[in-house]
């Protein structure tokens, strides 16, 4: 029997978790797994689980909360017709294998390998967030053949071993091969679903210790997390849209790209022991 008072604790957090979460991704457009990797990972340290499997239950989760978001952001673009079906059908493929990889790869890794390896995409993303311009460009349209070949499998593998949907390396290369942000923005909700489904189905199946996992983990999927955060995004996003169209986001965009950069350089402190 699990104790009340702890899985209060942890209901409480996850509450606040899911709330912050749904906020910023309405306000600046940010994926939900950027906020919730790390958000997860304390909370659940400071509850007392830290096993070696922590991020993998970290990554899981957070990957099984983009499902619905995504999926439900995906057909909101899609009825304002700003999803470029054409770039979703043929990136698919690649996506969902190195999606599938990333989770292979995610599953033979240590926590702490897992940190440092979110602590330096993260500093990265960081970094775009803060300086990258909107006029920076690397073509006039999205790769084919074998450059989407390469491009379509590292960006399903590194989304997964980040536990990120589609939205923080999906929207800056369609960006940097000039397709419209909005376009941009649209369609990466597409690239989430691809990243999620398949790594959730190969987390589901990974085996967790039960001693070090958080109470009601299937795999490595906390259902208790999955369920407040989506409940609370769902209701909170909106504010967050709100809060957009009241004030100016780039500001808030780069303050949000210092606290990302601060978050994945504890991250990285954290990994290499420290």
């Amino acid at each position: 029997m699990h104790d009340p008072a702890l899985l209060m604790q942890m209901f409480a957090l996850l509450l606040v978790i899911g709330a912050f979460a749904g906020v910023l991704a309405g306000l600046l457009g940010v994926g939900g797994g950027i906020v919730l990797v790390p958000a997860f990972f304390y909370a659940f340290q400071t509850l007392g689980y830290d096993g070696p499997q922590l991020m993998q239950v970290c990554l899981a989760t957070s990957l099984a909360t983009i499902i619905v978001t995504s999926l439900r952001s995906v057909l909101s673009h899609n009825k304002k017709g700003a999803v470029d079906w054409e770039i979703l059908r043929t990136w698919a493929p690649g996506i969902a294998v190195g999606a599938i990889l990333g989770v292979l790869v995610a599953a033979a890794l240590r926590s702490s390998t897992l940190q440092g390896v979110f602590g330096v995409f993260g500093i990265i993303i960081g970094l775009y967030m803060g300086f990258g311009r909107a006029d920076w460009r690397l073509g006039q349209a999205m790769p084919t053949g074998i450059r989407r070949a390469i491009y379509s499998p590292v960006m399903g593998f590194m989304s997964v071993l980040m536990g990120i949907g589609g939205g923080s390396f999906g929207v800056p290369l369609m960006s940097l091969y000039n397709v419209a942000i909005h376009r941009a923005v649209a369609t990466a909700a597409g690239f989430g679903v691809l990243i999620a489904v398949p790594s959730v189905i190969g987390f589901l199946m990974l085996e967790v210790a039960p001693e070090t996992r958080p109470p009601y983990t299937i795999g490595a999927v906390n259902l208790v997390a999955f369920g407040i955060v989506v409940a609370m995004t769902l209701i909170t996003a909106p504010l967050g849209v709100k809060l957009a169209h009241a004030m100016d986001p780039k500001p808030l965009k780069r303050v949000f790209a210092v606290f990302l950069t601060l978050v994945a350089l504890n991250m990285l402190r954290k990994a290499v022991g420290w």
